[in-house]
């Protein structure tokens, strides 16, 4: 029997759309896994009345086929599902490391993004890794067609989810299929910005990297008080404010002093909006972790 900790992850981070990722200190899932003739699947804890069990609609389901490793699983869900924090990847990340391990697949954490990747599938209908990635290795990445790249990195951050949900299907329902040479260029110089700025460890830098005129403006739009709530953040100290991954959670980058601050005028711009909110006080940490 193996168990392993999988953080929730930001995606996106406003310019690097289906590209950029970052683990997140907390909240994260705790996935156990233990050899068995066929795969059952336990969910408890935050919104496992939301998730399926069948094997075959659950995110996990589809890497215990990917790696031809049946077990019994249990998950206890830290992160609230449809949060915009990559709910169904900490446990697709999870499974797929402790599944990795209990049947001595030999896989790196690299070549299991795609294998978790495929969970991700089953919930939004892509199998994007701009999740999974982080939520596997940790840190920052870039994933590309090509593979995963990450950096360790420290920044601090505050996620703020309120009580509301947007699918991952929904948020992508909006995503404008075209964008004009001016906006393609802003978030190219937007996203080199970011990155440089996690490389650094720098909040300022990457708060000026995360500006996105083209995927973020949609998105907010089915945030309620989304604008408020940023307005806020920045009031407050935040270095850079964007949709974390498809919403609703509003994700703020900060000097680690003022991330105290932050959160507090966030859940009130929320409250203001007749939205209850709870904020993470955060920062990129490690991915998934075996206990």
């Amino acid at each position: 029997m193996i168990t392993v900790r999988a953080p929730a992850t930001s995606a996106n981070l406003g310019s690097g759309f289906d590209t950029f990722g970052a683990a997140l200190a907390r909240p994260a899932d705790v996935v156990t896994v233990e050899k068995a003739e066929t795969t059952s699947i336990e969910v408890t804890g935050v919104g496992a009345q939301y998730i399926p069990e069948d094997p075959e609609k659950n995110t996990v389901g589809a890497v215990v086929e990917a790696l031809d490793a049946p077990a019994e699983i249990h998950i206890d869900k830290g992160v609230r599902p449809a949060s915009g924090l990559g709910s169904s990847a900490a446990s697709a990340a999870a499974a797929a490391v402790g599944l990795n391990e209990l049947y001595d697949r030999g896989h790196s954490r690299e070549e299991l993004v795609p294998i978790a990747a495929k969970g991700e599938a089953v919930v939004s209908g892509v199998a994007h890794a701009d999740n999974v990635a982080p939520a596997i290795v940790g840190g920052f990445t870039v994933t590309t067609p090509t593979g995963t790249h990450g950096v360790d990195t420290g920044v601090p951050l505050v996620a703020c989810l309120p009580d509301v949900a947007v699918s991952t299907r929904d948020a992508r329902r909006v995503v404008p299929e075209t964008a004009s040479m001016e906006d393609v260029v802003e978030t190219v110089g937007n996203a080199a910005t970011l990155t440089i700025g996690m490389c650094r460890s720098d909040p300022a830098l990457v708060g000026e990297g995360m500006d996105d005129p083209v995927v973020t403006p949609e998105r907010a739009r089915l945030i309620t008080g989304y604008d408020d709530v940023r307005e806020a953040a920045f009031e407050a100290g935040a270095a850079g404010v964007t949709v974390s991954g498809a919403g609703p959670t509003v994700l703020a980058v900060c000097e680690e002093p003022r991330r105290r601050h932050i959160a507090a005028a966030m859940v009130d711009a929320f409250a203001n909006a007749g939205v209850e909110s709870r904020a993470y006080q955060t920062r990129i940490g490690r991915g998934a972790t075996v206990l």
